[in-house]
């Protein structure tokens, strides 16, 4: 967020920690729960997505691929840009998990940004206070959010009216 904020870029933030309980009921598959429709708004009026993913047993969370699923089909990802960050503790930095999500993304025509970040050894890379310590991956983010934004702006440019 902080790339973004500094290029004066709007940003928004959400984790799927913030999820609503109720979207979790078994009743929310066939009918979304009213607490859900404002995450379903934010995703629709998104001009692009960037989506920072953990590795989780060699692929991404299964919370996440739930919240996609919950998303309205195909509105919500249909010539959507996204960029990815990968994090894990590993050596790979969730490589896989995003590979495997740009399928899904790809499945739901979204215009998946070439430019992905992995961040390896995730936990050695922050201070306490959540800043990032390697002055490398660092650049590589603030080049993504930059990129990334005008990507988007690119994508909408040409778009047809």
């Amino acid at each position: 967020m902080n790339h973004y904020a500094h290029a004066q870029i709007p940003a928004e933030l959400f984790a799927l920690a913030d999820l609503p309980r109720e979207v979790f009921d078994p009743s929310s598959y066939a009918a979304k729960p009213a607490a859900f429709l404002p995450l379903q708004q934010l995703v629709l009026s998104a001009a692009g997505l960037h989506i920072i993913v953990p590795e989780y047993n060699g692929s991404f969370p299964g919370v996440l691929k739930y919240f996609i699923d919950m998303l309205k089909f195909p509105e919500s990802f249909d010539r959507k840009p996204v960029a990815f960050i990968g994090e894990s503790n590993g050596a790979y930095g969730a490589l896989r998990a995003v590979e495997q999500l740009q399928l899904v993304f790809g499945y739901r025509n979204a215009f998946v940004y070439p430019q992905r970040v992995f961040i390896t050894y995730v936990k050695s890379k922050f201070e306490p206070d959540g800043s990032l310590t390697d002055r490398d991956i660092d650049a590589r983010l603030a080049r993504q959010a930059t990129g990334f934004a005008e990507y988007i702006h690119r994508l909408s440019a040409a778009a047809p009216a």
